[in-house]
């Protein structure tokens, strides 16, 4: 054979090797062409086993690049980096579920990922939808508390789009892309307040409801069931206007004090917030001396403690957070699984857990 021959010979195997495709290597190694892209490309993290396979498959057939991505397979095994998008970093219900998510991340990881915890203040719809896209391009995926707005959604359908799948916290949301919502049962919730509501209050008269904000799925379910409730059961209490209070103690301390000032047949007040009982307690303690107002309210917080023990709160309705956060972890763990097994998300999944119920008698 003569020179020709061989260069011809070696252009003909470059050739060969050139035509090799995705969807060949993808066959090769029974996985998708998406598992095969991510490979080649670092476009997201693929387990070790599987990047492996891809490799061999590619290099069996001859594929010119399989060193770039042998290159590239010890950044496969990076750890997950979960983000984690909460509300209001002064109140202690939120810092204790930021605490109880990083430990979740740890536990579930086996200290190999990393919780990236963010808090937004400020309940301005475009504000909140930025700061979604920022944290989620950090992360691997993410979990978020917000409020239900256009703009919220959009972010959340962009991050999906982008490879960054985001479950909803606490409250749902209307995005089609969203992996789901990790909750307890809210209108259970709602006519768990009802019922209290009833059987601790004393005869006939009105009934105050607080709200945080009219964009929160979570609340305005529960403030749904707990008319429902008193309307079917109650006919000789009258459940007033919700109130926006924003989860703010002063915004909910004058709307106390107002509500109190308006309404002396005021019999009892159900914040499905949680945020702004500080405020109403306070008010309660300071204007409601010798009236009987029925005062129930969401999460343990120290000061709700002592607010049961003092009987200005009478129940507690409790978001159980190891519980909550274990499943968090869970279905961003899973998800992220199924993006590197090349495997199709399931979406918009309900999670919902059991709540927690507190009086004077068992804090």
């Amino acid at each position: 054979m003569n020179g020709s021959e061989l260069a011809s010979l070696a252009e003909q195997a470059c050739a060969m090797k050139a035509k090799v495709t995705i969807p060949a290597i993808a066959q090769a190694a029974g996985v998708s062409t998406a598992t095969v892209d991510r490979v080649l490309n670092s476009r997201l993290p693929v387990r070790e086993g599987t990047a492996l396979r891809v490799i061999e498959a590619a290099e069996a057939l001859g594929y010119h690049a399989v060193h770039v991505m042998r290159q590239r397979l010890p950044a496969r095994g990076a750890a997950k980096r979960l983000g984690f998008c909460l509300q209001k970093r002064a109140s202690p219900f939120y810092q204790a579920f930021a605490q109880a998510l990083r430990e979740a991340v740890e536990r579930h990881t086996q200290g190999r990922g990393t919780a990236i915890v963010e808090f937004v203040d400020d309940l301005e719809p475009l504000a909140i939808g930025e700061k979604l896209l920022a944290l989620g391009r950090q992360c691997d995926a993410l979990a978020v508390v917000a409020l239900d707005h256009p703009h919220v959604n959009s972010a959340v359908a962009q991050l999906h789009d982008e490879g960054h799948p985001v479950l909803a916290l606490l409250t749902d949301l209307s995005a089609p892309q969203r992996l789901g919502c990790v909750s307890i049962d809210n209108r259970q919730r709602g006519r768990t307040a009802a019922w209290a509501v009833l059987r601790l209050s004393r005869g006939s008269g009105v009934v105050g409801v607080f709200v945080g904000s009219h964009r929160y799925q979570g609340q305005e379910v529960s403030e749904m069931a707990f008319r429902a409730a008193l309307r079917e059961q109650a006919p000789h209490l009258r459940v007033l206007d919700a109130q926006v209070n924003l989860e703010d103690e002063q915004m909910a301390y004058e709307a106390t004090l107002g509500l109190l000032q308006r309404n002396p047949d005021l019999v009892g007040l159900y914040d499905s917030a949680g945020g702004g009982a500080v405020g109403i307690v306070r008010a309660l303690r300071e204007e409601a001396q010798g009236r009987s107002i029925v005062l129930v309210c969401h999460e343990l917080t120290p000061a709700h403690r002592v607010g049961l023990v003092d009987g200005t709160i009478d129940l507690v309705i409790q978001t159980p957070l190891a519980a909550l956060t274990d499943t968090t972890v869970r279905v961003l763990l899973q998800a992220l699984q199924k993006l590197e097994d090349g495997q199709a998300l399931v979406l918009a999944q309900p999670h919902v857990l059991p709540f927690e119920i507190y009086t004077s008698e068992n804090v």
